[in-house]
């Protein structure tokens, strides 16, 4: 039996953002079971009776960057019959802001939510998916974890640590079953965004894709027989192959934009206070 026609236990994080809500969505849609994570209880029960089948599916409100509410929510996925298949590490937030404006607490907020929660959740779900045959994990990443962008200089990091962590896992359990997978947006159409970042989108002419299209991709990756990696969107996939072999290029492009990405990140700091 393949993944494709079992009913599968997914686990999402942040599940009540635009990202996660459109998986959620479709994978319901798809007769997957949810387990549905996120901080504020009443938006999740709103998404859980929004799906297809909303009984079979459980809401687990947590803050995954408190230990002991991680920890509960780990017991409470190892207590339901069948354990878990899937882990969606999907919960992060974005920062837009020069690096001299961020305060310590902003920078420990951006790291601990996208790269040492998915790390630790991971580590210590591996023992309930490793009991699956058709265990995954997807880590949702971001063009700007491959392309270091002014503005986004924590953000970027983060997610590249995040790259890098679900490569190296990827390799460490490759003799095993589970499954590990990236899937990179660029810029996706969600309440996350700030005014500034969609301004400066705009004015840029930066592309956006619909939480829908970042859903399907997840699903693709969820079907697909072997680890995978997914970058969406033109040119930024090209852009992240030429940062990669030609970094001084993307310098250049990049400088002509600061003066306009300074802006805006005032802007952004402005509308925040």
């Amino acid at each position: 039996m393949s993944a494709e026609d079992k009913t599968l236990t997914v686990l999402i994080t942040g599940a009540s953002g635009g990202i996660g809500g459109a998986i959620a969505r479709l994978l319901a849609a798809q007769g997957h079971r949810l387990l549905l994570q996120g901080r504020n209880a009443e938006r999740l029960q709103v998404l859980r009776a929004s799906l297809p089948h909303s009984d079979s599916h459980l809401v687990l409100a947590a803050d995954l960057l408190d230990a002991g509410l991680r920890r509960q929510l780990v017991e409470r996925c190892a207590a339901i019959p069948g354990g878990v298949d899937v882990l969606i590490n999907n919960a992060g937030v974005s920062t837009f802001a020069l690096l001299a404006d961020m305060s310590d607490a902003e920078l420990a907020r951006t790291l601990h939510t996208n790269l040492l929660v998915p790390m630790a959740l991971t580590r210590d779900l591996l023992p309930l998916l490793q009991r699956s045959e058709h265990a995954a994990v997807i880590n949702i990443g971001s063009a700007f974890g491959h392309i270091g962008h002014p503005g986004f200089a924590a953000y970027g990091a983060s997610k590249s640590g995040l790259h890098g962590f679900t490569e190296a896992l990827r390799r460490e359990l490759s003799d095993s079953a589970v499954r590990v997978h990236y899937l990179a947006p660029r810029a996706v159409d969600t309440a996350l965004n700030t005014a500034a970042v969609n301004d400066l989108n705009r004015t840029l002419g930066n592309k956006s894709d619909s939480p829908e299209t970042v859903a399907q991709l997840c699903l693709q990756l969820l079907q697909g027989r072997a680890s995978g990696r997914r970058f969406i969107g033109w040119p930024e996939r090209l852009f992240i192959k030429v940062n990669a072999l030609f970094p001084a290029l993307v310098d250049s492009a990049l400088a002509k934009k600061l003066p306009l990405i300074r802006q805006f990140a005032q802007q952004n700091i402005q509308a925040s206070k």
